[in-house]
Order: C-alpha cells, then structure tokens, then sequence
C-alpha cells in the first residue's frame, strides 16, 4: 500500500501537479435485519480503491479506481491531472491551502470487542429476543430489528510529507414497534428513530443498548399512541428529550457552519447558510446556556478519528460559546480564505468521493439543570421524545420538526400522553430561547449515520452530544 502510494504522488508530480494527496481505502460492512420473528437478511459488502486528489495552475482535479496496481496509478493519475487543467480554464481564484500539513502516525478506534469476530449466531439470538419482547405486547403490527457493523482501513499520504494509516469500527443496533387502527398508524422506536442507533466501538457498543429490555416498552408506547390526544396547539415551553436536541443541533447549527455551504461552494441536499462571514464574531445564535463545539476526539462518537481526510490532526473547536457565534467546520482551502487553518473537517465516503465539509461530532455542552429540575420550573408546557420528521429550510432558518411521542406539562407535573407532536421556529429566535440543559449525567453522544452532502452524493456518519433542554415560547402542535 505504502508503494502504490508514493508511486501515485511521484506520479503526480512529474506530470505537473503543485499539490497532490492519495486515499488507499478499504471498507467492510455487514447488516443484519429481523422482522417479525424471522432472520429478514444478513449481508457482507466489502469495497476497496483509492482516489488522488491534484492541484495544477490552482484548480482540483480527481480521480479513482478499484484496481490497485502501478498501471492503474498512472491513468488515475492523468485523468486527475487533465480534470484540474479543464477546471483550471474556469477557475476565479486560485486555491491556497495555507500552511503545509505534514502529520505522520497511526490510529485506531478503541474497542473491547471486534463486532467481526462475534459470531453471527449470537447477534441474531440478540435482536430475536428484542423482536420476542416487542410481539407480547398486543396490538403491536410489526416489528423490527436491525444490527450494523464497519470497519475501514485508510491511508493518507500527500507530496507534503504526510502520511497517516487508520483503522476505524462502527457499530449500531436498533428496534421499531409499530402498532396500527383503522385510522391510526404509531411506531415507537429505541435508542433513536430512522433505524439504528451507532457509535464507533465494537460489540460493547450494542451490548450496553441492552435491545431485549427495552423491546417491550417501546412496544407498549406505540400502542398507547393510538388512543392518545393529540398535541394540542399554541405557545409554550419546550422540552426536548436528548435525541431530538441532537437533531436540532445537526440541521440548524451543523449545516449552517460548513463553510463551503457558506461560501456557495456547495448546496446540494442542505442548501447554503445564513452563517455569513460578517456575522463571525457578531451574530447572538443562542443564549448563555448555548455553547456548541466541534470535537473529533469525542469518545465512541461517528465523527471520531485521529486525521482528516486531509491529513489535519482530530481537534475541538467551538462553533458557537456561550451563544455567540464564532467559528465554522472548514477544509483547508476555505480556512485559507478567513485567514485561518482548518479544524480537520474534510471526509470522504470512500475512495471513489472527494473529501467535503462535514460534520464531526457537534455537541452542545452540558448545562447545570436536569429532566427532573426543567419538568418541575414548567407551569404549561410539553415534553417531545425521538424524532419523527423535519424539515427546513435552505439557508437553515425556518424549521418544523415532529416527534414520535409528547407529554403535557402541566403545573411542573409530566401528564397525558400526546401523539402527533410538532414545533416550529426560526433558528436564532429558537436557540435564544434556551434557559435550561440537563447536566453530564444525562449528556450523551447520539450518532446521525444518513447525513447526505454533494453531488454525486455521499452519506456521512456524524455524531452529536446533547442532554434534555428546554426553550421558551415555542409554537407546538398544529400551525395556523
């Protein structure tokens, strides 16, 4: 691998880039899926390439392939080489990637238990007893469960002098109850929605979820759904669980402080930014209890890892401190344009993709307040758990979410189950209006594996720590 490598930057050089970086990549995945009772599907997906990156007369150029030999390398290379020359033709300004980055070293995600080796007998017997707990609860339709584990070992060597090797693990569970009327359709589901819940770690990771005791709980829920009021309307405080913050923080600060979004570079599937550059230093995003960082050393988070994808050291950097908005996820090149260097945000999604802006682990930090404490302060409010659906706007402004379940708060006591729950704002107004976050104790890192970016487009794993908070004067239920 080291040889291909160096042979891919001589390469580089030769035909005339003044910039060049290689990606080896290697990626295994395997899935398993139970549904009603039975084994629904087990798949092993393995992918293995490497892409080069050029500058020539300022302007990128990219190319891959999944045929590592020295004959390869050098098509690679020209087509790489020919791409910047044409892109060269209608570039504005020349790409300036700062000052050089030389890191050199190994990294490897901590784990107690490599998921590869755990046999597969004993993940499905995991996820059965789940779907088991899940069909006592009558009522319940269907049922599902599902396990996925990664592991992808990467080089990074660049004309700079860099060169780093990584091995990194994923792994991720998750269960879904729904239960159906006539009229009515309510899925419940656990540790979060849209599937699995990931982390990077090994079989530690799911054996902690703890599937089987929480099948039934989730299946009595969305049962109870069915017959629930709905979230009545109007303005009130919020409470959100620590998942839905953690949603709230991905689309509404994550997005908008991708620099290259900023910038126009790009604003495929998220839209651009109403993060400006004049508003650095400036614009009030949240109130005091609001402090946002990106950290890429986050223990068992989806964006944690030892370099970028450009070869920048894992660090933390605030995006927003004590509500003030005041830094941006960057690569190198759009560091250089600020005057500053890059806090290591750039990935790709395998080596067939160029690295793009992406989130790390975006986590807002913990406050001094609890559940309990912000539940009990709350004359007339709701509570909202897991998500359901959002959607917002594109320059990430105007946001409605909806969860899969809500309680009343109703003089500082949790009452009725509500189904249907919705909320709606605008960002800064909506952050300005937290007055309370939960503390360590209930702090943890919820990983976002779906996050699209880009065309042709890439899915990237993120990761976003949060607690329960609470915000004032919020529209909830239906709006008019």
């Amino acid at each position: 691998m080291k040889d291909l490598a160096e042979a891919a930057l001589n390469a580089a050089q030769v035909k005339g880039a003044g910039y060049a970086d290689v990606r080896l990549d290697e990626h295994v995945q395997q899935d398993i899926v139970v549904k009603n009772g039975q084994l629904a599907a087990v798949s092993d997906d393995a992918s293995e390439g490497f892409g080069v990156r050029v500058l020539v007369d300022g302007a990128w150029g990219f190319a891959g392939s999944a045929r590592l030999n020295k004959n390869e390398i050098d098509e690679v290379v020209d087509r790489a080489i020919r791409i910047a020359r044409a892109s060269a033709r209608v570039r504005s300004v020349p790409v300036d990637l700062g000052p050089p980055v030389t890191s050199r070293g190994r990294y490897r995600t901590p784990l107690e238990r490599d998921p590869f080796s755990v046999p597969l007998s004993e993940k499905v017997d995991l996820l059965l007893r789940a779907d088991a707990a899940m069909g006592a609860v009558k009522g319940v339709g269907i049922r599902e469960g599902s396990m996925e584990f990664l592991r992808q070992r990467k080089l990074f060597a660049s004309t700079e002098g860099a060169f780093i090797e990584q091995e990194l693990f994923e792994s991720g569970a998750g269960i879904e109850a729904t239960a159906t009327s006539p009229d009515e359709v309510q899925n419940r589901s656990y540790p979060n929605s849209f599937g699995r819940h990931q982390g990077s770690g090994g079989y530690e990771y799911i054996t902690a979820m703890q599937l089987d005791r929480h099948g039934g709980r989730i299946a009595e829920e969305s049962v109870a759904l069915l017959s629930a009021p709905q979230c009545p309307s109007g303005v009130k405080t919020l409470i959100l669980d620590a998942s839905q913050t953690a949603l709230q923080i991905h689309e509404s600060c994550g997005h908008p402080t991708e620099l290259d979004r900023v910038f126009g570079m790009e604003a495929a599937y998220a839209g651009t930014s109403f993060m400006t550059p004049d508003k650095l230093n400036h614009l009030q995003y949240g109130s005091p209890q609001v402090t946002i960082t990106a950290d890429a050393l986050t223990p068992t988070g989806l964006g944690t890892f030892g370099w970028d994808d450009e070869g920048v050291p894992a660090q933390q950097s605030f995006l927003i401190k004590e509500g003030l908005f005041v830094g941006y996820l960057t690569s190198r090149e759009t560091a250089s344009v600020l005057g500053q260097q890059s806090n290591g945000t750039m990935r790709a999604d395998g080596w067939n993709r160029i690295p793009l802006i992406r989130m790390t682990n975006v986590n807002l930090q913990p406050g001094d307040s609890s559940l309990e404490q912000m539940i009990a302060e709350t004359k007339d409010g709701v509570y909202m758990e897991t998500n359901r659906s959002w959607s917002i706007d594109d320059k990430r402004l105007n946001f409605q979410f909806g969860t899969q379940l809500a309680y009343e708060i109703v003089n500082g006591k949790r009452g009725r189950l509500l189904k249907n729950a919705t909320y709606a704002g605008i960002t800064p107004e909506f952050w300005n209006s937290c007055d309370a976050v939960a503390g360590r104790s209930e702090w943890k890192v919820w990983g976002l594996a779906n996050c699209g970016k880009g065309q042709p487009p890439q899915t990237a794993h993120v990761a976003h720590g949060a607690a329960p908070a609470r915000f004032q004067h919020v529209k909830v239920g239906i709006l008019k």
